[in-house]
C-alpha cells in the first residue's frame, strides 16, 4: 500500500452505466445556504446534488446525502452556477442540454419527519437553441454588475450569447474547424478558446458586440461587403498541441493568468498571451485545476492524469503527488463540514470521491523467514561462475543480447552494371536524343516476423524513379522479397547526387515500429556520354595524389576506348545536358586536372575521379594513398552562382505579389460584372468586359512566368548544389579536415534538400556559418557574446553570406578548428593556398592587400590562366 494516497472522506458511485465528462461536476452554494454542495450532470440526463456528511473519514453513501435526483429529459453537457436571473443576486443552476439553456432555482424546504429537509428545482427561463451545443462559460461580459451572462459555443464555431432571460447576439469564430474549451476573462472582458490550428485565442466581448451578426451572415464574399466589423482575434498564441481545458484564474487583482492544459503541457499565460511559465507533463492528463496558493505570488494546480494519479504543482514544481482509485476527468476543491480544500473528483464512469491528501503508515510486517544452513562450497561455485560470465562480458564487450546485435530485417540493393537494353525514361525533359536507364534490384530478407513492411525507394532530383513505393504481405521468418525498378534523369539539368536511399519499415508481432535502410551508388553512364577532350576551359581544378597517375583506361573502362592510348591520360565526358567535362592526368608528376565551362561540372567527375582510384588503391591493398588540394578555392564562381539563385529567388516573391494583386483585381471586376447582371434594371458595362479579359490574360501570364521561373529556381539550386559540394571537397582536402570535420562542413553548407518558400539556402547556410563564427572560429570573447537572430527570413541581398563564406575560409586558414562542441580552439598559423591573402577579421571590415601576396582572398580569376595540361 502506498503512502502517497488520497484518503477517502466519502464517496459514492452514480447510477449504472452512466458517462460523465468535463462539465458535468460542479461545486457552489446552489441553495445559497452558505455551503458548497456537488452537482453532478449525466449524459443519462439524470442531475444529482449532494451534500456528504458522513460520521468518520472513510464513510460509504448515506441517503440523506442526496439532496435531489431528477431526470430531465436530454442528455446534460455541463453544468455551472452564477447569477443568472434578473432583479436577483441569488445564485442560479444553468444546465445545458444539446439544443436547449436552462436556468433552474435550488430551493429547500424543513422536512416536519424523519428524512430531513426536502429540496426542489423549479424551472426560471429556457433558452431552446438552434444549433447543437458544446460548452459554455459565464461572467459579468461588458463589465455589468450584479449579474451574469452566459456564452455557449456550438459545435460549427458559433458564439451565442444570453443577458439572461433574453437572447443578444451570435458571431463565428475565424478559421473554425473544431470546437475547444472556452472560458471568460473578466480582468480583460475576452473570452479565451483554442482553436483546432493548436492556437491559443483570445476576442474582446466588445468586438464581439460590433461584430457582423453571425444571423446574417452569407457567403464569405458577400460578409466582407455586409454591415458591422470583421472579427479580430486580440491576441494568439502557438502551443502546438491540442488543449483539454482552459481556466482563468485570479486571486488578486494585480496578477491574472490563464492556465491552458495540453496533451502534453500545461502553460501559464498572462493577460497579454505571454508565457508565463510551462510545465511538461510526464503522464497524459485527463483534467486539472488551479487554486491559490498559500506562498504569496505563487498558484497552485492540481492535475489529475491516466494513470490514476492526482499531482500537485505550485507553479511548476511538483510539492505532492497522490493516488486515485480511478481516473478523473474533471477536479474541484470544496469546503464541506467546516473542513477546508476537499477534493472532489468525478470519472468518465460515475465514480465520485471526496478526499483529502496526507500519509498512513503501513501496518504491515513482512513475516520472518526460516532459517536454514549455509552451504559456502555451494555459494562460492556459483560466485566463481558469476565472475566467469562477467570477465566474458567485460572481454568482448558485448553489452547487447546477440537476438539484438543481429538485424532482424536486411534490405539489400543491386544497380545492375549494364545500362537498360530498352530505356524505361517516361516523360523525360532532356532534350538528348536518349535517356538512358539502369535497373535497381532491392531484395528484403527477414528473419523474424516482419508484420506489414513497405519499402520507400529515392534519389535526388532531377533523377526519377519507375516506382518509389511498394507494399508487400507479412513476412514469415527467413522469407525474402525482391522488386525491381528503373533510374532515369528526368529534369533538364544534372544531379547534384548519384546516390539513392532505400528505407523498409516494418512491425514486429509485439507492435514496435522498426526501420532498415540501404544506401545504392548510380552508374556516372546514366547522366554523361563518353566525347572527345577539350584543352579550353573557363573553370580548372588541379587535384594532387602522393602516387603516380593511374591510367584512365583502368579506372574508366566504361569510358575510355582501349584502342585509343590517348585516353589513357586524358579523357571527355559530355552529360546529357549538353555541358563537356574534360579529365587529364599529368605525365610528369602526380596530379590530376579536372576542366569545363561551368564550374557545378566539375563536381561529379571530381567525386567519380577520386571514388575510383581509392578503389583502386584499396585492391592494391595501398592504405596510404591520399588527395590534396593547393590551388585556389574558386569562391568568386562560387558567389556568381549563390547571386543567381537569388536573383531567381526575388523575382519569384515578386511574381506571387503581382499575381495576388490581378487575383484581387479580377475578383473585383467579377464582383462589379455580377452586380450589374443581377440588376433588374439592365445598365451599361462600361467596358468592364474589357477589362475582365485584359485581366485575365494577366493573370494566366503572370502565372506561366511564375511556373517558369520556378523551373528556373530549381535549375540554378541544383547548380548551387553541386557547387556547394565541390567547394566543400576541396576545402577539406586543402586543410587535410577529418571526418568529424567535414560532417560539420557538409551541415553547414548542405543543410536543406530542396528550397521552399518559407526557408531557403542563403538564409539558413548564412546561420549556420554565423554560428560556427561565433563558437569554434571565434577570435575573440566579444564575438562568442553576439546574439543571433531567431528568426529566418530571406535577406536583402547576398553580401553578409558571401563575407561570412570568406571569414569562414580565412579562420580555417589560420588553424580553426571545426566543432560543434562549445571549446573554442586556440588560431594557429597555417600556409594558405597559392592566390590566397588574409581577409578582415571582421564582417564589416573591407578586403584588404596583403603585401607580398597578388591579390585579395576573393580574386580568383588567375584560375583561368592555367595551362591546359598540367
Amino acid at each position: 500500500m502506498s503512502l502517497f494516497k488520497a484518503r477517502d472522506w466519502w464517496s459514492t458511485v452514480l447510477g449504472e452505466k452512466e458517462e460523465f465528462d468535463q462539465g458535468c461536476l460542479c461545486v457552489a452554494d446552489v441553495d445559497n445556504s452558505g455551503q458548497d454542495k456537488i452537482i453532478v450532470g449525466s449524459y443519462m440526463g439524470y442531475l444529482r446534488i449532494f451534500n456528504p456528511h458522513p460520521v468518520k473519514p472513510g464513510d460509504g453513501f448515506q441517503a440523506e446525502d442526496l439532496l435531489l435526483e431528477v431526470q430531465l429529459r436530454e442528455p446534460i453537457l455541463q453544468v455551472e452556477v452564477g447569477k443568472f436571473v434578473s432583479g436577483t443576486e441569488v445564485l442560479h443552476l444553468a444546465v445545458l442540454h444539446c439544443r436547449k439553456l436552462c436556468v433552474y432555482a435550488v430551493s429547500g424546504m424543513l422536512g416536519n419527519v424523519e428524512h430531513g429537509n426536502q429540496y426542489q428545482i423549479k424551472l426560471m427561463y429556457e433558452h431552446n437553441l438552434q444549433r447543437t451545443a458544446c460548452n459554455m462559460t459565464y461572467g459579468p461580459f461588458g463589465g455589468v454588475k450584479g449579474r451574469d451572462l452566459i456564452c455557449i459555443q456550438s459545435m460549427d464555431g458559433m458564439l451565442m450569447l444570453f443577458e439572461q432571460e433574453s437572447y443578444a447576439f451570435g458571431r463565428f469564430l475565424p478559421g473554425f474547424l473544431l470546437p475547444g474549451p472556452l472560458a471568460y476573462s473578466s480582468r480583460t472582458d475576452s473570452f479565451i478558446t483554442v482553436s483546432s490550428c493548436r492556437q491559443v485565442e483570445s476576442y474582446k466581448y466588445q468586438v464581439l458586440a460590433f461584430a457582423t451578426d453571425a444571423d446574417e451572415r452569407q457567403e464569405t464574399e458577400q460578409q466582407k461587403l455586409g454591415s458591422g466589423k470583421r472579427l479580430m482575434v486580440d491576441w494568439i498564441l502557438n502551443i502546438g498541441e491540442q488543449a483539454l481545458d482552459i481556466c482563468v484564474v485570479s486571486f488578486n487583482q494585480a496578477v491574472s493568468s490563464v492556465f491552458v492544459l495540453g496533451e502534453r503541457n500545461f502553460f501559464c499565460l498572462k493577460d497579454n498571451g505571454q508565457i508565463r511559465f510551462m510545465k511538461k507533463l510526464d503522464c497524459s492528463p485527463s483534467c486539472f485545476l488551479p487554486y491559490c496558493s498559500v506562498t504569496e505570488g505563487t498558484i497552485n494546480t492540481l492535475v489529475g492524469n491516466h494513470s490514476n494519479m492526482l499531482h500537485v504543482y505550485q507553479d511548476v514544481t511538483l510539492k505532492w503527488a497522490t493516488q486515485l482509485p480511478h481516473i478523473p476527468v474533471s477536479v474541484k476543491v470544496a469546503n464541506l463540514q467546516d473542513l477546508r480544500g476537499v477534493i472532489v473528483t468525478l470519472s468518465d464512469s460515475g465514480h465520485l470521491q471526496c478526499s483529502y491528501l496526507g500519509t498512513d503508515p503501513s501496518l504491515f510486517q513482512a513475516p520472518k523467514i526460516e532459517s536454514r544452513d549455509i552451504n559456502y562450497e555451494e555459494i562460492d561455485a556459483e560466485m566463481k561462475q558469476l565472475q566467469k560470465i562477467i570477465k566474458e562480458a567485460t572481454k568482448t564487450q558485448d553489452i547487447l543480447p546477440k537476438s539484438e546485435r543481429e538485424r532482424e530485417l536486411i534490405v539489400i540493393a543491386e544497380v545492375s552494371p549494364e545500362l537498360d537494353a530498352e530505356s524505361q525514361a517516361i516523360d523525360s525533359e532532356v532534350k538528348a536524343e536518349a535517356v538512358p536507364s539502369v535497373t535497381v534490384k532491392i531484395t528484403i530478407q527477414s528473419r523474424v516476423t516482419a508484420q506489414k513492411p513497405k519499402l520507400a525507394v529515392c534519389v535526388e532530383a532531377p533523377l526519377a524513379l519507375s516506382c518509389d513505393q511498394f507494399d508487400f504481405d507479412d513476412l514469415e521468418p527467413d522469407a525474402s522479397e525482391t522488386v525491381v525498378l528503373s533510374v532515369f534523369l528526368k529534369g533538364n539539368c544534372v544531379p547534384p547526387e548519384l546516390e539513392g536511399d532505400c528505407v523498409a519499415s516494418y512491425s514486429t508481432p509485439t507492435g514496435i515500429i522498426k526501420v532498415a535502410q540501404c544506401k545504392f551508388r548510380l552508374p556516372l553512364q546514366l547522366i554523361c556520354l563518353p566525347t572527345q577532350p577539350s584543352k579550353t576551359a573557363s573553370h580548372k581544378l588541379t587535384i594532387d595524389t602522393n602516387k603516380p597517375p593511374v591510367s584512365f583506361l583502368t579506372i574508366f573502362p566504361d569510358f575510355a576506348d582501349q584502342s585509343e592510348e590517348d585516353q589513357s591520360n586524358a579523357l571527355g565526358f559530355q552529360f546529357l545536358t549538353g555541358s563537356k567535362v574534360t579529365l587529364l592526368a599529368s605525365k610528369t608528376s602526380q596530379r590530376y586536372r579536372i576542366q569545363s565551362d561551368q564550374l557545378e561540372d566539375l563536381w561529379l567527375i571530381t567525386k567519380e575521379l577520386t571514388l575510383r582510384l581509392e578503389e583502386h588503391f584499396k585492391k592494391q591493398n595501398c592504405k596510404d594513398f591520399t588527395f590534396t588540394f593547393s590551388g585556389s578555392i574558386p569562391l568568386q564562381e562560387y558567389f556568381e552562382l549563390i547571386d543567381r539563385h537569388f536573383e531567381l529567388r526575388l523575382n519569384a516573391e515578386k511574381l506571387k505579389e503581382l499575381l495576388s494583386e490581378r487575383a484581387v483585381q479580377f475578383r473585383a471586376i467579377e464582383r462589379r460584372l455580377l452586380t450589374r447582371f443581377k440588376d433588374k434594371t439592365p445598365a451599361p458595362l462600361q467596358h468592364l468586359d474589357t477589362l475582365l479579359e485584359g485581366t485575365f490574360r494577366e493573370v494566366i501570364a503572370l502565372a506561366d512566368a511564375a511556373e517558369e521561373n520556378q523551373a528556373n529556381v530549381f535549375q540554378a539550386f541544383m547548380k548551387l548544389k553541386s557547387a556547394t559540394h565541390l567547394v566543400v571537397m576541396l576545402i577539406s582536402l586543402w586543410q587535410k579536415l577529418n571526418a568529424d570535420q567535414i560532417a560539420v562542413l557538409k551541415a553547414t553548407f548542405l543543410p536543406l534538400a530542396q528550397d521552399t518558400e518559407e526557408l531557403g539556402w542563403e538564409e539558413t547556410v548564412d546561420a549556420a556559418i554565423s554560428y560556427l563564427l561565433r563558437t569554434c572560429l571565434s577570435k575573440s570573447s566579444k564575438e562568442q557574446a553576439l546574439t543571433l537572430t531567431s528568426e529566418l527570413c530571406i535577406p536583402k541581398d547576398t553580401s553578409r553570406l558571401k563575407k561570412h563564406i570568406t571569414l569562414l575560409c580565412e579562420r580555417l586558414a589560420k588553424g580553426g578548428r571545426l566543432s560543434l562542441s562549445t571549446e573554442t580552439t586556440t588560431p594557429q598559423t597555417a600556409a594558405m593556398p597559392g592566390g590566397c591573402a588574409t581577409i578582415p577579421e571582421s564582417d564589416f571590415e573591407e578586403g584588404t592587400i596583403v603585401p607580398g601576396a597578388g591579390a585579395t582572398f576573393t580574386n580568383h580569376r588567375h584560375i583561368t590562366k592555367q595551362k591546359s595540361e598540367p
